[in-house]
């Protein structure tokens, strides 16, 4: 391994819908998180891993910020508590459009950490230049030595510029995984987490939010992947909700994902989706953790 190797973890934080994870995509360049306009989107903290000859970055997507009402998003919370401990540079990123004032308790942590934070000041696209230049002088004067830089993460607006200033910031490491790994992440995952986007975008109120998908089967032959998933609900009525009128909401669901996972696999996919009644799954802590939420 070349001595001058660099290799460390990039935590990316913020609240929620400030687009945490269309800029790991962007940074990854692959589509790893899911992206909705509902808060809650991301759930677990996601691994996005870009290799260079000399360099390995893994990038880390983390829930939005927010007060926990239940078991689940208190889980989700404690993963935003792991990504400070376990960062070698820190991503704080803002809404150039987001007037609400930084939470005190997470102003304190960020001013104590002894390592790099870049803060990015995103969707500048939906502000203007004298606003943003405020936000830069907020900034500034609340943390001491924050990196910033202005950032349209859907647009790719100064994206490049970021990575490479990343790039610099990084410790002298060899790297922690293989160099042709893309994620730490199994393939069951990502169509658990596909299937669960299509329903955030495609049903609405509570239906998104008391929802989980698992993979029972994951049958990859040469020229086609076989999935069975199954859609868990909380509710007897929200199963009706889910399903639609003749199967056909659910129907939308399928076929919307299985065309999203063909892009993402890049080969044929079956795909078969059952619906499942698994009463106050959210705040059951065995369920939680088969679901992959952990403490």
């Amino acid at each position: 391994m070349n001595k001058l190797h660099k290799a460390g973890f990039i935590n990316i934080i913020g609240k929620p819908n400030v687009g945490k994870s269309t800029l790991m995509n962007a940074l990854v360049g692959e589509k790893l998180s899911i992206i909705t306009s509902k808060v809650q989107t991301t759930r677990h903290r996601i691994l996005g891993i870009v290799n260079g000859d000399n360099f390995q970055i893994i990038f880390s997507d983390t829930p939005g910020i927010i007060k926990p009402r239940y078991e689940l998003q208190s889980l989700m919370m404690k993963s935003i508590s792991s990504a400070f401990d376990d960062a070698d540079i820190i991503i704080f990123i803002v809404s150039a459009s987001d007037a609400e004032p930084i939470d005190p308790e997470l102003l304190k942590k960020l001013i104590k950490l002894k390592l790099p934070i870049v803060l990015l000041i995103n969707k500048i696209d939906l502000s203007n230049q004298k606003n943003i230049e405020t936000f830069v002088e907020m900034w500034k004067s609340l943390i001491p030595n924050v990196i910033i830089y202005p950032i349209s993460a859907l647009n790719g607006f100064n994206v490049k510029n970021v990575f490479k200033r990343l790039l610099t910031l990084l410790p002298f490491s060899p790297a922690y995984f293989p160099k042709d790994q893309l994620t730490d992440r199994p393939e069951r995952f990502f169509v658990n987490e596909k299937i669960r986007e299509k329903i955030l975008i495609y049903y609405s109120k509570e239906i998104p939010y008391a929802v989980e998908v698992i993979t029972d089967e994951f049958i990859e032959e040469e020229k086609i992947i076989k999935i069975n998933s199954t859609i868990m609900v909380e509710r007897e009525s929200q199963k009706g909700i889910l399903i639609g009128h003749k199967g056909k909401a659910l129907k939308r669901v399928g076929v919307k994902s299985r065309i999203d996972l063909e892009r993402f696999f890049r080969k044929k996919i079956y795909l078969k989706l059952n619906v499942k009644l698994n009463k106050n799954w959210r705040s059951n802590k065995n369920e939680l953790k088969r679901f992959g939420y952990q403490k």
